[in-house]
This record gives C-alpha cells, structure tokens and sequence, in this order.
C-alpha cells in the first residue's frame, strides 16, 4: 500500500479524535467516581498518538487486539462511542450487550478483538488472528498490543517464536508507559530497551516516540508493508506516558508531579493543536467548533447509556455459543 501524506485533513482528523478519545476517558472517569461504571476502569489519557498514528497506517480489513486499556481504540476503528458508553455503564446497548464493562470491550465487525483482562492473553490471540488471514491468503495485518509488563509473559516468547517461524502479518506492539502497573520499568527489567526482546528470535525491532503520532505512523507503516509482503513480524516498542494511574484505584505514589509536568509538556494533543495554529490550518473559531463537537458528543454518549436499559436476566444464555446473528465471524 502507498504511503499516506501528512496533510492539513490529517492533523485536524488527529486533533479531534485525540481531544474527544481525552474528554471521553475524563468523563468516564468522573462516571466511576458517581459509582455509575463499575468494576475496573483504565484510562488512555496521554497514549492517544499511539493510536492516533497507529490508525492511519491500517487497511481495510486489518485487526487490532489489546489489553484492558481498550476503550478508544474501537472508536478509531469506526465504533459508535455511545455504544462504548453504554458497555461501561454495563447497559444492553453496549458493544458487549453490558456483559464485557471497562475491560473486555470488542467490536469485531470493525476488526477490533478485545480488551482481554489476563495479562499478556492476547498476545498469542493476536498471533492466531494473523494466522487466519495468513491461512486465508488475505493481505491483512493483526495490530497486537501489549504493555511493558505483559511483555515480561512467557506467553510473548511462545508466540514470537511461532510468529518468527511462521512469518505471520502481525505487529507486536508495547505502549511502553514506564511503570506496568505501578513500578517501573528499570526496576523489573535487566534490559530496559524493551524493544531489543526481539532479537533473541531475530524480529525486527525499534523504539518509537509514542507522544508523536508522526512517528508511530512511520513505525507502524514500515512494519504492516513487511507484514503484508510476507516477511514476518516486527516488534515496536512504542514510549509513551500514562498520566492517570494504572486503575482508577491507583494512588500513584511511585512517581513525583514533577515528572507527570515534564511529560504533559510534549502533550500529543497539545502539540498538535500548536501545529495545526502554526501553519494557521484552522480559525480560532474553528478550533473552538472543533471543541464545542467534541463536548457534545461526549454528553451525547453519556445520555444514551444513561438512558438506555440493563440487560435483561435471559441475556445471560446469549452469546455462549457462536450463532448465525454474529455474521462479523469470518470463516
């Protein structure tokens, strides 16, 4: 596939989507807090370029699968968020029928697998992904994320060993956010490179800025064309921050202020918006549009998954078994 330009178009697609994926996380946030989302709650606030850039390199028919922090990423794919809203909130119009909640969001018509709450489980899961397509004869490419913890899995070496051998379209993603769930990087790891794993199987491998989304599109378009050529996979470790805590519940008392300040100074949303003001792309009144759609979205979400049902007790018997209302299902 040819390259994509970086246009006008694209850095105000990336500004809003980043803004709103932003205020969305912050609105379910302060849902958590009412006690109107239940259970776990893991935010994607300052990790946006990561899929903003990792979005604009995918094709049609391509496949995404991550872990628990998983609620933007089926709306970069096309997802309705209200829908997204409505699975937080645990109602019947949620993605998951309100059966899946924060940590098990899926959108498989629109190639998005999960939101999987074991650690590192849908790394071999993304490699079978890559498998079918591969079985298939069909040119697309499996998107496999993972955190710098869960890279640390054994699960990660079985399945790039098998990957390697097999040479399947998928690309091993590491949000590297510095901290797995609560202590960092330099403390669990010999080798803090985490994109250097790779080479014990001879993957291809870098470190990528994830603040920039410029840069995660360069990576991960290099990546998917080797992927779709038929050589195999490639490991990115992707370096970005986390500025809310692993959970909701996480009092973050690893790291300083200081620190979180540094980071939200290279703020991709930001950064963007600085970019888009520069080249003078956008009026002050425009980029006050932009934000104004972006708000109301976000109560637009918010009122149809309040206003919308839980699901009804014989909900539990449905989707147990594959049935023929999944027609997402490829064969």
């Amino acid at each position: 596939m040819a390259k994509k330009r970086i246009t006008k178009a694209t850095y105000l697609k990336w500004y809003e989507d980043m803004l709103f994926w932003r205020k969305f996380e912050d609105m379910a946030a302060a849902l958590y807090i009412q006690q109107k989302i239940r259970g776990f709650l893991h935010l994607y606030n300052g990790q946006e370029a990561v899929l903003a850039g990792s979005a604009y390199a995918m094709e049609e028919g391509d496949n995404m699968i991550t872990a628990y922090r998983n609620h933007v990423q089926p709306m970069a794919l096309g997802e309705d968020p209200r829908r997204i809203m409505a699975e937080l909130m645990g109602k019947v119009t949620g993605t998951s029928r309100g059966k899946g909640g924060s940590m098990h969001m899926f959108s498989p018509d629109k190639g998005f697998w999960g939101g999987h709450g074991i650690v590192g489980g849908q790394i071999p899961l993304g490699a079978g992904l890559a498998f079918a397509d591969q079985y298939h004869g069909r040119k697309n490419v499996t998107l496999t994320y993972m955190g710098d913890g869960a890279i640390r899995q054994g699960a990660w070496h079985e399945t790039a060993n098998l990957a390697m051998l097999w040479k399947l379209p998928v690309v091993f993603c590491v949000e590297n956010n510095g901290y797995a769930m609560g202590t960092s990087v330099e403390r669990t790891a010999g080798q803090t490179p985490i994109h250097k794993l790779g080479e014990g199987y001879d993957m291809p491998n870098r470190a990528v800025d994830g603040m920039d989304p410029i840069a995660v599109y360069d990576a991960v378009y290099e990546a998917t064309e080797r992927a779709r050529r038929g050589d195999g996979p490639t490991l990115l470790e992707i370096r970005t921050y986390r500025y809310k805590g692993h959970s909701m519940s996480d009092p973050q008392k690893y790291r300083t202020k200081e620190e979180v300040a540094e980071y939200l100074a290279k703020d991709p949303i930001t950064l963007c918006l600085n970019k888009i003001q520069e080249k003078n792309w956008a009026t002050e009144e425009e980029i006050a549009s932009i934000n104004q759609r972006v708000k109301d979205l976000v109560a637009e979400c918010v009122k149809f998954a309040e206003e919308s049902d839980f699901p009804d007790a014989s909900e539990l018997y449905q989707g147990i078994y594959a049935q023929e209302d999944y027609p997402f299902i490829k064969n």
